[in-house]
């Protein structure tokens, strides 16, 4: 039996993406509606592709902890599902509504348009929108805080390690967990810092992208929280960050997300940059960056969603 394809998680980073959050409707109906669009999905995906296929659409689908036990009450459940953990340190990682989650990537943002729009007149009537991003590159894959983001994300076959499912869940292989947030930036606050400060508090050179040496990085650097270490091997999750802002309101930040194979991966990144390693010692780029949502949810192989019934 061959093994079940997974979604297109490990895939290069485009210059334009949708993330699309929203919640179930209340009833039979709405879980009805989602469960036979879940096979049509993938079907979707080519419909739009074909359009442009240099654009290398792709339509990663998860599904969150409350949504799969109305969506699948008699099926097995992902071992490490469950909603997002709230932290509360000198900085708050809020938890927000979240059931259903759309990662829609793509060289175009029309192309990522095209395909939001489709999935919405299939769902609307089932669900309720929570949250709709546009993000776009921003020159050298920087984020808007002017450093590079996703430097340390692992590649290929070290990638698909770092994300999919194997033996340890095996109803669920290739499957794989994705935590996001949306963080607004409070740019005025951050751009008024000496860029030696800024440096230290992200850890790597702004201009080169080089990585502090140990003894100039201070251990409340951003990629000195975000190691993890367990028996001897570091750990890592594959982001595909984006910047995102609208200009007339003055809303401008990072939309985190972070896929895993085990969710407790970005939740010990997380708790380290709230609660603090060791505690109190925080994140201090939190002092500029505040997160509005917070969600996890589980993205099933494309198998999975393919034989939904």
């Amino acid at each position: 039996m061959s093994e079940p394809l997974p979604q297109a998680i490990v895939t290069p980073i485009t210059p334009a993406a949708i993330f699309l959050v929203v919640t179930l409707k209340e009833g039979k109906e709405a879980e009805d509606n989602i469960r036979s669009f879940c096979p049509d999905l993938s079907a979707l995906r080519r419909t739009v592709s074909l359009r442009d296929r240099d654009a290398r659409l792709t339509c990663v689908m998860g599904i969150g902890s409350e949504a799969w036990n109305r969506l699948f009450p008699d099926a097995p459940r992902p071992k490490e599902l469950h909603p997002f953990k709230e932290l509360k340190g000198v900085h708050h990682a809020v938890s927000t509504a979240g059931d259903l989650l759309f990662h829609i990537r793509a060289h175009r943002m029309d192309i990522c348009f095209e395909m939001a729009s489709l999935i919405m007149e299939r769902i609307r009537s089932a669900v309720q929108v929570q949250d709709e991003v546009h993000g776009f590159k921003y020159f050298d894959s920087r984020a808007l805080i002017g450093f590079v983001d996703g430097t340390e994300n692992p590649e290929d076959e070290e990638a698909c390690e770092a994300v999919l499912i194997g033996e340890d869940d095996p109803d669920f292989k290739n499957g794989s967990y994705v935590i996001v947030q949306k963080y607004f930036h409070n740019l005025d606050a951050w751009n008024k810092l000496p860029v030696e400060m800024q440096e230290k508090i992200i850890g790597r050179k702004k201009l080169s992208n080089v990585e502090l040496d140990d003894e100039t990085k201070p251990d409340y650097a951003h990629n000195a929280l975000t190691v993890i270490e367990r028996d001897g091997e570091e750990l890592a999750i594959l982001r595909d960050n984006m910047p995102f802002g609208e200009i007339g309101k003055g809303e401008f930040g990072t939309y985190f997300i972070g896929y895993a194979r085990s969710p407790s991966v970005t939740e010990e990144m997380l708790e380290n940059m709230f609660i603090g390693r060791p505690k109190g010692n925080y994140d201090r780029l939190l002092d500029f960056s505040t997160p509005v949502t917070g969600c996890l949810f589980f993205t099933p192989s494309s198998d999975f969603l393919d034989e939904v019934e």
